[in-house]
């Protein structure tokens, strides 16, 4: 009887064993796959200036606190939980390497071109067409996804009239434009007539600069 005793316990022994192994494992494995806690880098906030060189102001909240910038590269650093720390001016290189590739990976700002007409007609004056090449050379190294021409006109006339004008007007330039090989899909033809002047005027008054097509590159 003792063997027996001995072999019925043995088996018992096993299972206990295996189970405890496999509780051991699967509490190993659920260990193993809880994420562990990284700490957070601090941001930086920097505040540059845009396309044309011109710097706004923003305010930097956070945790009960702001600060005010309003300088040229005036940044602070704001980590988590906690409000921003004291301004200060970062330097040109450490702001090249902060923000320089997200700075290059934008695209570049729109550019615009203003060509005059001479009074009443949809014909460029010497110097606007003289102006077109450029305008091309542009065009093919921004490679946009859409170009604008808006036609305007000055206050001489009634307004349908100038409508009509200003149209035409757009219409010539695109039309200037697509014969050096430009695609039409990417031009967008708008006419104001006589408003929105370049120099506001009383009505009837025959500015030069408010006849005139703006061509919008982006």
């Amino acid at each position: 009887m003792p063997g027996l005793a001995a072999w019925t316990k043995s088996p018992l022994s096993l299972r206990i064993l295996g189970a405890c192994a496999v509780a051991s494992f699967l509490f190993f494995g659920c260990a193993a796959k809880q994420p562990k806690p990284v700490a957070r880098t601090p941001d930086t906030i920097v505040l540059l200036p845009d396309a044309q060189g011109k710097t706004g102001a923003i305010i930097v909240s956070g945790a009960g606190g702001e600060r005010y910038l309003s300088e040229t590269r005036q940044a602070v650093i704001v980590g988590e939980g906690s409000a921003p720390g004291e301004p200060f001016i970062l330097p040109e290189k450490d702001v090249a390497a902060l923000a320089g590739p997200a700075l290059r990976a934008l695209p570049p700002p729109p550019v615009q071109f203003i060509l005059y007409f001479e009074h009443g007609t949809a014909n460029l004056t010497r110097g606007s067409r003289a102006l077109l090449p450029k305008v091309m050379k542009a065009i093919k190294e921004r490679s946009p996804v859409d170009i604008s021409v808006v036609g305007h006109t000055d206050t001489v006339g009634d307004r349908p009239y100038n409508y009509r004008l200003s149209l035409k007007r757009a219409q010539a330039v695109a039309a200037l434009l697509t014969s050096e090989g430009l695609d039409p899909s990417i031009l967008e033809i708008a006419s104001h007539g006589k408003d929105n002047p370049l120099v506001p005027t009383g009505d009837q008054v025959p500015e030069p600069r408010n006849r005139r097509v703006e061509v919008t590159v982006r």
